[in-house]
């Protein structure tokens, strides 16, 4: 074992969650492990169906999904979904599972943060890696989906 074999999350003197560094960061079991290790985007979600530690949830959009559930709780009603701004990417509005408004895009050389205001009002960053040579197709103002694979969703236990 080395030092960043098993990571805990404390707040306030409480242990909050444990686990290895990618688990921790892909599926964060609560609201403040998911934002106090790096960038979340909190999406309200509704479960329809548990299986394991997954759930079919439905999204603000009315299209469903499958995402990851907590070990040991079980999930059910309205919950937090968690998404990570680089887990997603921009594309055509009839495309997506989501669909908004983009604002500002800020170029950081390795990447570009789109950030979009979806339709119920949440706002949503997308973290995409640059490529050399290739420029966004989007301009703020346009109407875009966002996309990310199913599994990358993490159901929040509060």
């Amino acid at each position: 074992l080395t030092m960043s074999d098993r990571i805990a999350v404390m707040s306030a003197g409480e242990i909050r969650q444990i686990g290895g560094p990618r688990d921790i960061y892909d599926h964060p079991a609560e609201r403040f492990v998911a934002d106090f290790i790096g960038d979340t985007n909190f999406l309200n979600a509704e479960v329809i169906s548990t299986s394991g530690q997954t759930a079919q949830v439905r999204l603000g959009s009315g299209k469903t999904i499958t995402a990851r559930t907590p070990e040991g709780i079980d999930v059910e009603g309205k919950v937090t979904l968690a998404v990570r701004p680089e887990h997603a990417s921009v594309g055509a509005p009839d495309q997506g599972l989501l669909a908004g408004l983009l604002g500002e895009i800020v170029y950081f050389g390795t990447d570009t943060h789109y950030h979009v205001q979806l339709e119920d009002g949440t706002s949503f960053v997308v973290r995409q890696q640059n490529q050399p040579g290739a420029s966004s197709e989007y301009r703020s103002g346009d109407r875009v989906g966002v996309q990310f694979a199913p599994d990358v969703g993490q159901v929040l236990k509060d």
